[in-house]
């Protein structure tokens, strides 16, 4: 199995974390995912320091997938700073909700054969397919299938 660790300015982290929880259950979300938060006057290597920690603490899998919040932010670099040295770290920017969901199904059935960069573009078409704009006009227009009633 891949890790997933989350890494975000404030407690963003501990948050999305927290719902991926409420949504697929405790026990699952724990077993393969950390968060890892940026408080007020840390830095690089205080957050460094924790993703080695949540690394540690997930059994030092081979591959790791770090969801950032900002590209070019702290957490962001220090996950940089790790994946420079390791070719199955990988890093994503711009973490969110169906992103995470979407990883932490992908967990549940990874045999081990997907590479970082396949896993990474997962996370990306996951939270882009999360996205969804809706209008005044899509929720008063009546759908074809509601025409067919």
């Amino acid at each position: 199995m891949f890790a997933i660790i989350i890494g975000t300015h404030g407690e963003f982290a501990n948050g999305i974390l927290e719902s991926a929880q409420m949504i697929l259950g405790e026990d699952l979300v724990k077993n393969g995912v950390r968060a890892v938060i940026l408080k007020r006057g840390e830095g690089p290597e205080n957050v460094i320091e924790k993703y080695k920690k949540a690394i540690e603490e997930l059994g030092s899998p081979e591959r790791v997938l770090f969801l950032n919040d900002l590209r070019g932010g702290t957490p962001y670099n220090a996950a940089s700073t790790l994946a420079v040295g390791d070719e199955h770290y990988g890093i994503v920017a711009g973490v969110n909700f169906p992103m995470l969901i979407g990883m932490i199904q992908e967990q549940m059935t990874d045999d081990g054969s997907a590479t970082i960069k396949e896993l990474m573009q997962k996370a990306v078409d996951a939270g882009k397919d999360g996205i969804i704009p809706t209008s005044y006009d899509d929720l008063n227009t009546p759908s074809e299938d509601e025409d067919d009633l």
